[in-house]
């Protein structure tokens, strides 16, 4: 393996203010009502079978993982958390825009 490869873990930024404590800070959690979520529903790669994608959530992921868990037990379904966006199974987006509206966020829903 080539030094160039081997670092260690060291990383190096021209920015004066940069610390590599705090790169990666969470993004904190806008409250439901300044949030416009959109549901988009998609079979594509899924085997035919139909999900719920839940996207535009702007906060830290321990918030949008803790958003997952209650509309998967609000739809009785199973579902994923994975790269800033909720994955329920099944064609639920009527039942995940009620939910979430209850919950105080705007919802759009996306076609599909």
């Amino acid at each position: 393996m080539s030094s160039k490869n081997n670092r260690g873990g060291v990383v190096y930024s021209t920015n004066p203010n940069f610390n590599p404590e705090h790169e990666e800070e969470s993004q904190e959690t806008l409250v439901p009502n300044e949030q416009q979520l959109k549901l988009h529903r998609e079979t594509k790669g899924r085997g035919g079978k139909a999900v719920v994608i839940v996207r535009g959530f702007i906060g830290n992921e321990d918030d949008l993982i803790e958003l997952g868990k209650k509309l998967k037990g609000h739809c009785g379904t199973g579902g994923s958390v994975k790269d800033g966006e909720i994955i329920i199974q099944g064609d639920q987006r009527e039942k995940v825009s009620q939910f979430l509206i209850s919950k105080g966020f705007k919802v759009k829903n996306i076609g599909g």
